[in-house]
């Protein structure tokens, strides 16, 4: 048997790290294993845990998420084959974590990236901010990615000579409808309005005027479209078959819904710009809002029939060492201690320094008093010296 050289050793570790670089993933047996990342933001308490959680088939209740959190999910394509993988990031807190959007947004991500966008359909008062805030700063981080993986290629030798892998955005079929209209996101998207149950029992014409609009935001992006409830099991499985698309590539559910009183169930591509019409503005006159574009039309029409709640939410979360999720007996009793010794060791603190205080005030008295006498002292001496002379 030839004895294997160090550099051999070498030559196969750079062609496996090339291999997973180029986006070939990790093989067992021969088979390849498939990674692919989701990034679930959204509405704040819009039921993103809960989604994730039955995509998953995972029976376990859901927590108020903590700024970002990270799981996975595996599935196996086959009897005795390898299971693909799927990272899967949630960002909590509605808006107001939205900087947070770079950290599962990176380099190694954006190769199998897909984005999930759940808005709660029962607040549509906070409905746009929430799209709009959470998008922009999604792709604003998206286009930076985008742009350093780049640069870093061009950096490579002899990478001038080569077509660039990355892309700052998707490139739609030619036959894509209104494709010259649209600005699609860098990343596949899939927009799930959550809470349907409780959406329904608003008026008929508010329901309408939330579905069209979010046909529109979706079709504008190049983005599936679901509307959803964990209270319902049949919707539930759909809206599975769409996130199970992202994680894993299986094949999407062939059930479309437009109509507005009923769940919409729209795959990307699957709508236009003349089936949904104009901006549902029967009492008013489009005109006088002087948009800047569609978007902006769809925008002040909504916010007329909605107007959205302060976007400025607080940034600061509840303390989760106050969290009754998070409590530990032991640790939470030792904390208390520590809490009031800090704060009799701060009362000790502020006596000390008022003592201190005091002192420092008869001593700056008293260096007054010395400057004076020698202040004095030096005028008399200067004084006679005068006189003297002349």
């Amino acid at each position: 048997m030839p004895k294997l050289s160090s550099d051999t050793l070498w030559e196969l570790a750079v062609a496996e790290v090339r291999s997973r670089e180029s986006g070939g993933g990790e093989s067992d047996g021969g088979e390849t294993v498939s990674e692919r990342s989701v990034f679930l933001m959204g509405s704040k308490s819009g039921g993103k845990t809960s989604i994730l959680l039955r995509c998953l088939d995972r029976d376990e209740p859901s927590k108020p998420t903590l700024a970002l959190e990270y799981t996975f999910g595996r599935r196996a394509r086959g009897h005795s084959t390898p299971k693909d993988i799927a990272h899967l990031w949630e960002l909590g807190g509605g808006i107001s974590l939205s900087e947070l959007v770079q950290i599962p947004i990176n380099p190694v991500s954006i190769k199998s990236l897909s984005v999930i966008l759940i808005v709660d359909l029962s607040k549509p008062n906070a409905l746009w901010g929430t799209i709009e805030k959470l998008l922009q700063a999604a792709q604003a981080q998206l286009e930076k990615v985008f742009y350093q993986a780049k640069e870093a290629e061009k950096s490579k030798r002899g990478a001038k000579h080569q077509p660039s892998v990355h892309s700052a955005g998707r490139v739609l079929p030619k036959d894509y409808p209104d494709r010259e209209l649209l600005s699609p996101f860098p990343v596949p998207l899939l927009i799930i309005g959550s809470k349907y149950d409780i959406f329904q029992e608003l008026d008929s014409d508010k329901r309408k005027v939330v579905s069209k609009t979010l046909r529109f935001v979706a079709h504008y992006y190049a983005s599936s479209l679901i509307f959803t409830s964990i209270k319902s099991e049949s919707l539930m499985s759909k809206t599975k078959s769409f996130f199970s698309h992202l994680a894993f590539g299986l094949e999407r559910g062939k059930t479309v819904s437009f109509d507005s009183t009923k769940p919409l169930i729209i795959p990307a591509g699957s709508d236009s710009f003349s089936q949904i019409g104009s901006p549902p503005a029967t009492d008013l006159d489009i005109t006088s809002l002087h948009a800047k574009n569609p978007k902006d039309l769809w925008k002040k029409v909504y916010e007329r029939v909605f107007p959205q709640e302060n976007t400025s939410e607080q940034t600061e979360l509840k303390d989760p060492a106050k969290d009754p999720q998070y409590s530990e007996p032991q640790i939470d009793a030792m904390r208390a201690q520590k809490d009031q010794e800090l704060e009799q060791y701060k009362k000790n603190a502020a006596k000390s320094w008022k003592g201190l205080e005091l002192e420092t005030q008869t001593l700056k008295s008293s260096e007054r008093g010395w400057w004076m006498v020698t202040m004095t002292t030096r005028f008399l001496r200067a004084s006679s010296a005068s006189s003297t002379t002349i």
